[in-house]
């Protein structure tokens, strides 16, 4: 009868202890506070007055404490074991538990634990803690066998099985911890990347506008000013919004677009503020709005000029507190991001009819970057037809270039659609060609038919360009712009560069650079 009870007292205990272990093995993901927890229940369950978990670390190819109890924490940093030393070595060499009646027969561990009592000598049983298909450490336990309820071979049958969970949990949290990592460097790669991308080198562009544009970008990057970006459909304001974020410290933070013109008005509100479960018909859950997803980074807002007045008030506030409210809330939420607004409108005939608020507009425009329409800087036309083609040529494995009468026409088109026109179309034009050099029945329609609306004079002929690189076309361009103004101005310099749209200094330097004799009025004759 006693002996049944004893059974039955032994499958209780072992029992209380499994499921207490696996409670706090499953509640945190954090390894070293579980299983610290799981040496506190060994202790308070089964009388574990010491014990250790060693993990193996196969950079050193040793075994390291990781959590122990009874240990003196010099000790716990000191000690180490290779496979094959002390029983800790041994048990996880061989991959089995053992046992040692008296720890005093173990000078290693007999030193190791904190022994109050140095007349008393535990038992110690080690068993191995194994992953899938290795071992990958040990859990040592030291007994006093006339204080403990169980046997020995009790204990080990427990030991074993809290093992096996701890080899679970441990594995588990080095598949998280590896996944972890491997976000964590994909993240940064990526960041890395986007930084390249987004790098003003990438930016194409070597008109002197372009220049004063890129000049004002490296300004501004670094600082948390606001930028309002302006300029017509497809002239890059996403591009230049993505080259500040990318170039300044909140690069490693999000940078969250917002499409104003995309969201209706009953939708945009809650799309930038976010709202709260139950705000309006729909809201089943609680959201976060885009200004709190790009806290410690940047927000992009794209055509603002299209925010009905309703939102321009609420915007104002978040403009100039960082705080705001959720949908449906009353709880204050601050946010650190930097705001990057872009238009195609005319804000200012905007705030005369009464759609755009001034207030916000002034609160916007810190610092304000126009970006010219592709028409007028067409000496960048050459030099992004063939960034384009070697992007797409790459992109399709095909070695696709343009004629020097496509070039020609391309030269003249006003392209209406900007930066973005031209890109679809030297994509359409690789994708589509059959040959490696493709001509003007190649073009879309409204390029092709436009080259009937030319008179003769303007027909721009490039009949050497393959032999040239682009950047050479592009100086010799201008340096015949010059020429030409400077004669219709008659070689005055100032009324020349009225004319070009530049500053004297500015000509002065392009005139040394081409080193262009200016002549007297009668050398003409």
């Amino acid at each position: 009868m006693q002996k049944v009870k004893s059974e039955t007292s032994t499958k209780a205990l072992e029992l209380t202890t499994i499921y207490e272990i696996s409670k706090v093995l499953t509640s945190t993901l954090d390894l070293k506070k579980s299983l610290n927890s799981v040496m506190n229940i060994l202790d308070k369950f089964m009388d574990m007055k010491y014990g250790t978990i060693t993990l193996f670390n196969p950079e050193t190819q040793e075994l390291f404490t990781f959590v122990s109890l009874g240990i003196k924490e010099e000790e716990k940093k000191l000690r180490t074991y290779r496979p094959g030393e002390s029983i800790v070595g041994k048990v996880f060499k061989t991959g089995s538990p053992m046992f040692i009646p008296n720890i005093k027969e173990e000078p290693v561990l007999w030193n190791q634990f904190r022994f109050y009592n140095r007349n008393q000598s535990p038992s110690y049983i080690c068993v191995p803690i194994k992953g899938r298909n290795k071992v990958i450490g040990t859990l040592g336990a030291a007994f006093f066998q006339g204080e403990v309820s169980f046997s020995i071979e009790e204990g080990l049958r427990i030991l074993i099985m809290i093992a096996s969970l701890i080899g679970q949990t441990v594995e588990l949290s080095q598949m998280v911890y590896k996944e972890k990592q491997k976000l964590i460097e994909e993240k940064t790669q990526l960041q890395r990347e986007l930084k390249v991308k987004y790098s003003l080198n990438n930016v194409v562009g070597q008109s002197e506008i372009m220049k004063e544009i890129f000049e004002t970008v490296h300004r501004v990057a670094p600082t948390n000013a606001t930028v309002l970006i302006r300029g017509e459909s497809g002239t890059g304001k996403e591009l230049i919004a993505r080259a500040i974020h990318y170039n300044s410290p909140r690069a490693k933070g999000p940078f969250i677009k917002v499409n104003c013109t995309a969201l209706p008005e009953t939708l945009l509100e809650s799309e930038l503020f976010g709202h709260e479960k139950g705000a309006f018909t729909g809201a089943i859950y609680e959201r976060k709005g885009r200004f709190e997803l790009a806290n410690g980074g940047t927000i992009f807002l794209d055509e603002i000029g299209d925010i009905p007045v309703s939102t321009q008030m609420k915007l104002l506030h978040v403009l100039q507190e960082r705080k705001f409210e959720r949908l449906g809330g009353s709880k204050t939420i601050s946010v650190d991001v930097r705001i990057i607004a872009a238009t195609s409108r005319d804000l200012e005939k905007a705030i005369t009819e009464r759609s755009f608020r001034d207030d916000l507009y002034y609160r916007l425009n810190v610092i304000q970057i126009f970006l010219p329409p592709l028409r007028e800087r067409k000496d960048d036309i050459p030099i992004l037809i063939e960034h384009f083609l070697q992007r797409f040529n790459k992109e399709n494995q095909k070695k696709v270039r343009i004629s020097d009468e496509v070039m020609s026409l391309m030269l003249e088109y006003p392209w209406p659609g900007n930066v973005r026109q031209l890109e679809n179309c030297i994509e359409r034009l690789v994708i589509m060609a059959d040959e490696e050099v493709v001509g003007i029945e190649d073009l879309p329609y409204e390029i092709r038919t436009f080259r009937k609306q030319l008179p003769d004079e303007k027909q721009i002929e490039f009949k050497n360009i393959s032999k040239h690189s682009l950047r050479k076309t592009v100086e010799e361009i201008e340096k015949e712009r010059i020429v030409e103004a400077l004669k219709k101005c008659g070689w005055i310099k100032s009324h020349a560069a009225t004319l070009l749209g530049i500053t004297p200094r500015q000509l002065d330097y392009r005139i040394n650079k081409y080193g262009i004799r200016i002549r007297k009025p009668w050398e003409e004759l």
